[in-house]
């Protein structure tokens, strides 16, 4: 096994989850320990497409050590963010993450990596990739997430104005 030992996790107060065991990869040439005490949201997916990729699952054990990639490992210039996001799509294959979930995923980082300037470089090499991925996957996951997107606004909307309703009559 890649990882050895499954994740070992509590749920902060704050929702996201610590990490109460060292997690340890063994990669053919490498090898990461992720402290305990590092603390992660799982897979950062938008709340309108976990219907189809929810926070956790086969891939959690990869996308906490993508996380600390991502936390610290490219601050400290242990890893760059392009290898960070390969990493991460090679340790979702080794897990059992079927390709076409992994490739999806993988094309999320890197526009994760567009986004945000320290995880940038690196980014161009791989845009043709990711845009034809995105155009793939679009048909799919467009109309559902607009759907659930538009199911999310309209809760909020109704929370809300329940509140408000709430606290003027107390």
């Amino acid at each position: 096994m890649v990882f050895q030992g499954r994740p070992c996790v509590q749920q902060a107060e704050d929702g996201r989850w610590v990490l109460l065991r060292p997690l340890r990869y063994q990669g053919s040439r490498e090898s990461w320990t992720i402290p305990a005490g590092f603390v992660t949201d799982f897979a950062s997916v938008p709340a309108a497409a976990r219907w189809l990729i929810p926070a956790d699952g086969p891939w959690t054990a990869a996308a906490i050590a993508h996380d600390w990639f991502c936390d610290v490992g490219i601050r400290r210039d242990l890893i760059t963010s392009r290898d960070a996001d390969g990493l991460f799509r090679r340790m979702m294959r080794e897990l059992g993450v079927p390709l076409p979930r992994r490739w999806a995923m993988w094309a999320g980082v890197r526009w994760g990596a567009v986004a945000n300037p320290l995880r940038r470089p690196g980014v161009l090499a791989d845009l043709p990739l990711v845009l034809a991925i995105s155009v793939l996957v679009a048909p799919l996951v467009l109309p559902v997430s607009l759907v659930v997107a538009l199911g999310l606004a309209l809760d909020h909307l109704i929370d809300r104005c329940v509140r408000l309703l709430t606290r003027e009559a107390c």
